[in-house]
């Protein structure tokens, strides 16, 4: 680089460094509790482990509520936990991602408007919904969300789409609609679905742009159905990038737990070259946010650590 950035915040304060906000994608994974090597002895509750967090990092993304709806309990109990100016980042429920969810994780009220029993459907897409059932989950995440919006501490939704949401105008459009849906600032990622090829990745980043979505960055194996190329870019004014880890040999092998899919520890020099990256992006955005996603132990608070560390040589 040839120029000089100087960060004065000290990298374990829990504090943003300059305009980069860096964190982890979730704060009671399993394996992380089990390790016993991130929260004191002591600290064991749901409250105490979110203080705790919060006073390490500026950001945390919330990881269940891909599996379950967001709820405006947790979103009041989350922003009375957290000091000002933390942030979170809310990954969006699996149907509004193209993804299949557990009928029990749906709400009662939509279960009740399903036609069959649910107990004879293990799992459900949000097109085999009645209309009245698909927008309650799109006003589930715009009324849930409001008390984070309000306290100033909704970072993003991310919308992480499957690689069967392909590169085609019918999905170009939804993401109109999700835009359109949903008041918060989203951020797009794309696990294949050919959106980052060399001939679609003009077209997909300027739709990006034109609806002020951020395109989500990535680190994670390549050579996948599943894989998106690391490309550098931003479409708005806020960047994100989130790293996956770089296990090849677990990345679409079936595996008995998440974390062992994400079992990967990053080293110093894969990271000082995304730590310039990044540097560059806080030039040129509003707010750049850097999440690590390789939750086994507490491989991703380590990495996090290790590269504001390394934003702070620069």
């Amino acid at each position: 680089m040839t120029e000089q950035l100087t960060f004065n915040l000290d990298a374990s304060s829990g504090k943003p460094l300059g305009n980069i906000y860096y964190g982890t994608c979730s704060w009671t994974d399993p394996t992380l509790l089990q390790s016993g090597a991130f929260y004191p002895s002591g600290v064991s509750s749901a409250e105490e482990r979110l203080r705790f967090y919060a006073q390490s990092f500026p950001l945390v993304e919330v990881d269940s509520t891909f599996y379950a709806p967001p709820s405006e309990d947790n979103a009041i109990r989350w922003a009375a936990r957290t000091p000002e100016g933390f942030l979170f980042n809310i990954k969006a429920y699996g149907l509004l991602t193209h993804h299949a969810v557990a009928v029990r994780s749906l709400p009662l009220e939509i279960r009740r408007m399903l036609s069959a029993d649910p107990e004879e459907k293990q799992r459900i897409y949000m097109h085999e919904l009645p209309s009245g059932a698909q927008q309650i989950i799109w006003d589930m995440h715009v009324n849930a969300l409001q008390p984070l919006a309000q306290a100033n501490k909704l970072g993003a939704v991310l919308l992480q789409f499957p690689y069967w949401f392909f590169f085609s105008r019918r999905h170009m459009d939804y993401l109109r609609e999700a835009s359109d849906r949903l008041p918060w600032r989203l951020a797009i990622e794309f696990r294949g679905g050919q959106w980052m090829e060399e001939k679609n990745r003009g077209a997909t980043l300027s739709l990006l742009q034109e609806l002020g979505l951020t395109y989500v960055i990535v680190d994670e194996p390549q050579g996948f159905k599943s894989s998106t190329p690391p490309v550098i870019a931003s479409t708005s004014e806020l960047a994100m990038v989130r790293f996956h880890g770089r296990n090849l040999k677990t990345w679409e092998a079936p595996v008995k737990t998440t974390a062992e899919r994400f079992n990967y520890l990053y080293n110093d020099d894969e990271l000082r070259p995304w730590a310039t990256e990044t540097a560059k992006l806080s030039k040129r955005t509003e707010m750049v946010h850097v999440l690590w996603n390789n939750n086994y132990r507490d491989y991703p608070i380590r990495n996090a650590r290790q590269f504001a560390t390394l934003l702070k040589e620069l």
